[in-house]
């Protein structure tokens, strides 16, 4: 499950920002996870809750992932047919072949987070 390591990272990253804008609580974390982007959104959950409650010096006990979907968009560069893919490498339904680039659903980002200084 890679996902325990990319929220690590995620909540890492969040943690080092929030310290530098004088933050000791962080109440909420965003993300935007692309449908094809390799990350299950319930996984990522579980892993939020665990670090969280590991971290609760630094993350509100009532700290929360929100997760938005973003949904997965190809165009094939043969035909200009527009469809959604199910995976990064997926036939056009039009040509048959791989020959879609992938315009949507890649994104895994942090959108935004919420804290306050709890002092």
């Amino acid at each position: 499950m890679h996902e325990m390591a990319l929220m690590g990272d995620i909540l890492q990253l969040v943690q080092e920002d929030a310290v530098g804008k004088g933050m000791d609580k962080i109440e909420k974390v965003e993300l935007i996870v692309g449908e094809i982007a390799n990350a299950m959104p319930d996984a990522l959950r579980m892993a939020f809750d665990l670090l969280r409650d590991q971290n609760l010096h630094f993350f509100s006990v009532h700290a929360e992932l929100v997760i938005h979907r973003e949904e997965a968009k190809a165009i094939c560069v043969l035909c200009g047919e527009k469809y959604k893919p199910e995976q990064k490498i997926a036939l056009c339904p039009i040509c048959h072949i791989p020959s879609g680039k992938v315009v949507a659903g890649e994104t895994f980002q942090v959108l935004s987070y919420e804290g306050s200084n709890g002092r």
